[in-house]
C-alpha cells in the first residue's frame, strides 16, 4: 500500500512547487516563510481527515467480517476490497507532504544562519520523539481499554473482537486538539525580521522592519 502514499505525495508536492508557493508568495510580499502557517494548516487538517477516514473503514471492514461469520476466524479473509484502504493511505500521503515541507522550511528559514544544519536535526529528532510518543499511546490503551473478560480495543490475537475504530476516534480528538494548539501558537509566533535587497544589491533593514511589521 505504500504506492498509495507515495503518488499522491509526489503530486502534492509538484503542485505545492508550481502553484501553491507562488501565489503565497505574491501574497505577502515579505520573502519565504510567511506562507508555513497556513500550509502547515492544511496538512493538519487533512491528516485528521485522514485518521477519521480510516475510522469509518475499519468500521465497514468488521461489518463485513460479522455479516460472513467471520468475528471468531482471525486468520480469515475477510471479503472486501483491499481498495477501501486507497483514500487514507493518499491522505496520510498528501498530509505528509504539506507538514514534511511546511516544517523543514520553517526550521530552515526561521533559525539563525548558523543553526539551519541543527535546526533540520530537531526536526528529525522531534519525529523520533514522536514514534516514542505513539508507542506509549498504544500500551496506555492495551491497559485503560482492558475490558472484565481481559479483551481491549487493539486485541493481540483477533482484531475482529477489537475497536480498533475507537482507537481511530482517538487519534482523531487528539489530532483537533493539536491542531487547535498549533493555530494558537501561529496567530502568536512572529517571524524574524527579513533582510530585503536593494537596487544596488545592499540591504536594507529599514524596508525589511517595515515590511515584517505589515505582517
Amino acid at each position: 500500500m505504500t504506492v498509495f502514499t507515495m503518488v499522491p505525495m509526489l503530486l502534492t508536492i509538484a503542485f505545492y512547487d508550481r502553484i501553491f508557493i507562488p501565489p503565497s508568495q505574491k501574497g505577502h510580499r515579505v520573502g519565504q516563510g510567511h506562507h508555513i502557517p497556513s500550509q502547515n494548516g492544511i496538512g493538519f487538517v487533512i491528516s485528521i481527515l485522514a485518521t477519521f477516514v480510516a475510522g469509518f473503514v475499519e468500521t465497514k471492514r468488521k461489518r463485513a467480517a460479522l455479516a460472513h461469520g467471520l468475528v471468531n476466524h482471525p486468520h480469515s479473509i475477510i471479503p472486501i476490497s483491499v481498495f477501501w484502504l486507497v483514500p487514507q493511505y493518499g491522505l496520510h500521503g498528501i498530509a505528509e507532504a504539506f507538514m514534511s515541507i511546511g516544517h523543514l522550511e520553517f526550521f530552515y528559514d526561521q533559525a539563525p544562519e548558523s543553526m539551519r544544519s541543527t535546526a533540520a536535526a530537531l526536526f528529525w529528532t522531534a519525529i523520533s520523539l514522536g514514534n516514542y510518543i505513539s508507542t506509549l499511546l498504544v500500551s496506555m490503551v492495551h491497559k485503560f481499554s482492558a475490558g472484565a473478560n481481559g479483551s481491549n480495543w487493539l486485541p493481540d490475537n483477533n482484531l475482529n473482537q477489537g475497536k480498533l475504530e475507537n482507537f481511530y476516534w482517538l487519534i482523531t480528538v487528539l489530532q483537533v486538539a493539536n491542531l487547535i494548539y498549533y493555530l494558537w501558537c501561529a496567530k502568536i509566533y512572529t517571524f524574524k525580521p527579513i533582510q530585503v535587497k536593494g537596487k544596488q544589491g545592499t540591504d536594507t533593514e529599514g524596508n525589511a522592519v517595515e515590511l515584517a511589521n505589515r505582517v
